[in-house]
């Protein structure tokens, strides 16, 4: 199966390089993280095409039979138009949708940088990594996790995703960068060079005591840059929610929407 949508082939190429598992089966490809067997978009079934009608229960069966056990079904669909996605098969099957925008650059502007005392550098060694840990825990959504109190299992999974993150930096397959305010870790991201010409972020995440102060984009800046001077990688991806705002930072340095990604979660 040819992978048409840019989001998912860079996904797929992401989750590959942390040591994920793809298997092409034709008319889907099923994604296996191993050592995180939680991660919904790091265990799901990629369609070629949305399911025609009253196909949908067959896909069901598929999923439960590779995620033995699985308390959710998530499902990607190969296009780049939202429209094109069968959505209406899966809302009347008590699917949730997730739909997010591909936008790409080739270079960046200037950021504006209000906070500009912050050092930016890369991540590196133990100390670095367990505050990479600690502000992921800040950022994460109250609703889903709860940052202060997350469960046991919540826990392990961002443990298992630290990781993932750590050992592809180290083993030298991409790289992520930080804002350290007077040494404290206050904002992240990665950037994972994924073949085609391609480098894809991951995870733009900035404290909610230091937002709007130019840190994200300074770190895209940085990054992106270091990216692009590898003659390897021509075309910077990002993938972002576009009802939230960061979506506008994007653009104010360059970014473009490319297309479409769309994926449906089931939660048992």
């Amino acid at each position: 199966m040819d992978v048409t949508s840019l989001g998912y082939r860079t996904d797929l190429a992401v989750r590959r390089t942390e040591g994920g598992q793809t298997a092409d089966r034709g008319d889907h490809v099923v994604i296996r993280s191993p050592e995180n067997p939680d991660y919904r978009w790091g265990n799901f079934v990629l369609l070629a095409s949305p399911p025609r009608p009253g196909g949908l229960a067959a896909w069901l069966r598929s999923s439960d039979s590779v995620f033995p056990g699985a308390t959710y079904r998530a499902f990607g669909v190969d296009v780049t138009d939202a429209a094109a996605a069968g959505q209406d098969v899966f809302t009347e099957a008590g699917f949730e949708t997730q739909y997010t925008v591909v936008l790409t650059a080739s270079s960046l502007h200037e950021a504006r940088a209000p906070d500009s005392e912050a050092a930016v550098r890369r991540l590196a060694g133990d100390e670095d990594w367990r505050q990479s840990g600690e502000l992921r825990a800040a950022c994460a959504d109250p609703g889903r996790a709860g940052a202060a109190s997350a469960s046991a299992a919540e826990s392990d999974f961002e443990a298992r995703k630290l990781a993932a993150r750590r050992r592809l930096t180290e083993a030298g397959l991409g790289a992520w960068f930080g804002a350290f305010a007077g040494g404290r870790l206050v904002a992240q991201l990665g950037l994972v060079p994924v073949g085609h010409g391609d480098a894809r972020y991951q995870d733009v995440e900035t404290h909610p005591e230091f937002r709007r102060r130019g840190l994200a984009g300074r770190l895209i800046c940085l990054a992106g840059r270091h990216a692009l001077a590898d003659p390897g990688v021509s075309r910077l991806v990002i993938v972002a929610d576009p009802g939230y705002h960061a979506i506008r930072l994007y653009e104010s340095l360059g970014f473009r929407a490319a297309e479409d990604q769309v994926g449906f979660v089931q939660v048992s």
